[in-house]
């Protein structure tokens, strides 16, 4: 006989707002995760005082206020402004593109001079038709912000080189005339003072929380304990890969703490050349505007995914998708298992859409 009217599969953002307004709403659930620690993805852990972002940075921006409100109902947010730097061989520039940018880079100090020189660029290997990501980038902005900006860093980010890669994965590329450093355009963002976890553990009060059960493994076991299932891991291994795996890119962290209170000035720094390893450093602090007397500090790289690592970004392409509808056409035909999230869904979601993906899931089941 089923104890809960759900289970959800996945203590990520996803599967903990599913539970909160389930729970809210009167319904017992029952949430589970194969990891030890609720949050998935977002979980950030107290490290010499300072909450680390253990799978990367998380930064929570949105234009909803209705979202922005929903996630204030569970953490104090700051008023952090995610900022990036590029180191390009020792040089660093601001992201995005901007005026600061420009003058970094040719000395421009107008605006007029800048849209001149990336048009001078843009005009001297433009191609009607791009063939790949490498001439749909120098199509966008010109060879220069290309070679130092672009192609190192996503030639480390996809493992492949720029002119293997399709064009449509660079659609467009945020070039801002003015001196503004603002990565984002949001009407809100910010980071939780508290950490992620902390915000997610408030999502959860009410809700009777198991870690360290692999659904997959146990499901026939708890097959029986709810009426229905949220299901947000990965849509082709539920089904055992029975079509074959889906493709996804992964990520690999080195963490560790310095006995210094600043070790390079800004939360992230993007190392866009192609001879260093890693594509970013994390400097966790800066998140929350920190002064604790040591740092801590978070080399990421990226890694092919493969079976037993964690995947983190679907790799969207015309194979990939189509297998992802044969997969989503079987998931169909079961009413009782409901999937959702990044990788149910199969599909990269900022914190603010997955929030309201599954917003709008609730509303469908009633």
């Amino acid at each position: 006989m089923a104890v809960y009217d759900y289970l959800i599969v996945g203590a990520g953002l996803y599967g903990a707002v599913t539970a909160q307004q389930l729970c809210e709403a009167g319904k017992k659930c029952l949430i589970i995760d194969r990891r030890s620690h609720i949050a998935g993805n977002l979980y950030t852990e107290q490290v010499e005082g300072i909450q680390v972002h253990r799978y990367g940075a998380h930064i929570f921006h949105t234009d909803d206020p209705a979202i922005w409100a929903y996630v204030n109902r569970f953490a104090r947010f700051n008023h952090y402004v995610n900022s990036p730097i590029a180191n390009y061989k020792g040089r660093l520039y601001n992201l995005p593109f901007n005026m600061n940018t420009f003058y970094a880079m040719w000395g421009c100090t107008t605006p007029e001079q800048a849209k001149a020189k990336i048009e001078e660029q843009r005009r001297s290997r433009y191609t009607d038709t791009p063939k790949n990501l490498e001439e749909q980038a120098i199509n966008l902005v010109g060879a220069d912000i290309y070679e130092m900006l672009i192609r190192g860093y996503t030639e480390k980010q996809w493992g492949r080189p720029c002119s293997e890669l399709p064009s449509f994965i660079i659609q467009r590329l945020p070039v801002r005339f003015t001196y503004d450093n603002n990565y984002f355009n949001s009407s809100y963002q910010g980071v939780p003072v508290d950490g992620y976890t902390k915000m997610v553990e408030n999502m959860l009060d009410g809700v009777d929380v198991r870690l360290g059960v692999d659904y997959l493994k146990n499901r026939d076991a708890l097959g029986t304990a709810a009426k229905r299932v949220v299901y947000t891991g990965p849509i082709d291994a539920y089904f055992d890969y029975c079509y074959g795996p889906l493709q996804y890119r992964s990520l690999r962290f080195e963490t560790e703490v310095l006995d210094c209170p600043n070790y390079q000035g800004n939360a992230v720094v993007n190392y866009t050349d192609r001879e260093t390893p890693y594509t970013r450093i994390i400097e966790h602090k800066h998140f929350v505007f920190g002064t604790q007397p040591k740092t801590v500090i978070s080399k990421e790289y990226s890694t092919e995914w493969n079976k037993g690592a964690e995947p983190y970004y679907p790799i969207n392409d015309g194979r990939n998708n189509r297998l992802y509808a044969r997969y989503k056409a079987l998931a169909m035909q079961d009413e009782r298992i409901i999937f959702g999230g990044r990788l149910g869904a199969y599909k990269y979601y900022d914190m603010d859409v997955a929030i309201s993906k599954a917003l709008e899931a609730l509303q469908k089941i009633g």
